[in-house]
């Protein structure tokens, strides 16, 4: 009886044994496949970034701005005192769920029925030329498609570049019927996560032209304050009529959209036109300020095109000029 049990206990002894040893034979086997996940999850990191670095090394930095006047001669337009303005969030040209392929064209047909003398644009995709980057959205170099947009309807044109899209520059336009004469960009990202921009510009020459401001502002309440204060400061908007335009995402009463009201001109009845989203707009979202100049009318451009073009609906104002405030004389 004794004999069988030291047996039985001795059994379960190597059996005891021989369990620990396959439990750590498991254990090391398991370690060596997460050391080996995470060798080849770095090494998978490393070429991702390596190969982001080579195809965006040439191209161009945040911030940068051009102006291109229609290439063929144009009849000189005299600027008159009351203007039509307009904004419009064109979703990177790829229509109102962003999911299908840029279609310039599409929305360019929007911007055409707005007749508008000014026209700020946002969520502007410019695309990589061929020789840089590979993609269905890749042009030829010369190619640019808001460029032959802009020539076909007689507008001259601003742009700045706020950030990189991986098919493209993504930014901020000004398309004009009148002479482009000055420009500059405000760099009003306060994280490294939403890069935002504001392109500013002179319509016209410095003794009756237009002071043009153009920006996309943030989704979160508090950076969007900050971005308006540094906006409202802008030598554009403090040196004779102007307009500061674009996608405020301001969709409730918020500081941000308080401090334009409290420091710019509104129309009358202070009620905005919904224009996001398109197809059923809900959100006031895009605005047109002004100052030194009075809104006369303002509403939403809702047609059939611009239903499909975009998930927000352009904004047109008509705006009177007033006259220049004269600097006080020193003494």
């Amino acid at each position: 009886m004794r004999r069988a049990a030291r047996a039985v206990r001795e059994q379960a002894a190597r059996a005891g044994g021989q369990a620990t040893k396959a439990t750590a034979r498991a254990t090391e086997r398991a370690r060596d496949l997460a050391r080996r996940a995470r060798d080849e999850s770095v090494a998978r990191v490393r070429d991702f970034r390596k190969q982001a670095q080579d195809r965006f090394s040439g191209a161009v930095v945040p911030h940068l701005c051009f102006v291109m006047s229609p290439r063929r001669p144009i009849r000189p337009v005299v600027m008159r005192d009351t203007l039509r303005i307009a904004t419009y969030n064109v979703h990177r040209w790829q229509g109102g769920n962003g999911r299908g392929e840029p279609d310039v064209a599409r929305a360019g047909y929007v911007i055409s029925e707005l007749d508008a003398d000014v026209i700020a644009l946002q969520e502007v995709l410019r695309p990589f030329p061929a020789s840089s980057l590979d993609g269905a959205f890749a042009v030829r170099d010369g190619d640019d498609p808001l460029g032959l947009l802009c020539d076909e309807l007689e507008l001259h044109l601003a742009f700045a570049v706020t950030r990189q899209h991986r098919r493209g520059q993504l930014g901020n336009a000004i398309l004009s019927r009148y002479p482009i004469t000055a420009i500059s960009v405000l760099d009003i990202s306060y994280s490294r996560i939403e890069r935002r921009g504001a392109l500013a510009a002179q319509v016209g020459d410095d003794q009756t032209g237009l002071g043009v401001v153009a920006t996309h502002l943030s989704l979160v309440d508090r950076t969007r304050h900050r971005q308006v204060q540094s906006l409202l400061e802008h030598p554009a908007l403090n040196g004779g009529p102007a307009v500061l335009l674009g996608d405020m995402n301001a969709w409730r009463k918020c500081k941000g959209s308080q401090a334009l009201e409290a420091s710019l001109g509104l129309h009358h009845n202070q009620d905005w036109p919904a224009t996001f989203p398109a197809g059923r707009p809900l959100l006031a979202l895009d605005r047109i300020y002004t100052r030194q100049a009075e809104v006369l009318e303002v509403r939403h451009h809702d047609s059939p095109a611009a239903r499909r073009a975009s998930d927000h609906l352009p904004i047109v104002a008509e705006v009177r000029m007033g006259k220049r405030e004269e600097a006080d004389p020193e003494p």
